[in-house]
């Protein structure tokens, strides 16, 4: 499990970037509303650093989750995450936080495309 949840984490975190960076060109707005201090922490601080610590953690939680429901398929796997995690996640985020409704769909998008990608993994890694 451990070994899964690691490795998914790797992933995890490439995917995570690549797909924040492509929403940034698409959608300029999204990288300018990083840009906020109000809201964002700028990248020098050094407790940024944690944030590369997170997909770790997601990759860990998706691998216990997964041999723990007996999953199988990553699609099933991700649609089952995104309604008990990610649905009220976002609707939170949006409703308590000052992002836009955009940032709020990006990283909707992002949540579910990560679970989805760590489901692929899991099938692939005994």
């Amino acid at each position: 499990m451990i070994k899964k949840g690691l490795i998914a984490g790797v992933i995890l975190l490439v995917v995570g970037l690549g797909f924040n960076w492509f929403a940034g060109l698409i959608f300029p707005p999204i990288a300018q509303e990083y840009k906020n201090p109000a809201l964002f922490r700028p990248w020098d601080d050094p407790l940024m650093l944690a944030f590369f610590g997170y997909p770790f953690i997601v990759g860990l939680v998706l691998s216990y989750l997964w041999d723990k429901i007996k999953a199988k398929d990553p699609l099933e796997f991700a649609k089952f995450y995104f309604i008990i995690a990610t649905i009220p996640g976002m609707f939170i985020s949006y409703t308590s936080f000052q992002i836009s409704l955009l940032m709020v769909l990006v990283w909707t998008a992002s949540g579910f495309l990560q679970v989805y990608v760590a489901g692929f993994v899991f099938t692939k890694i005994k």
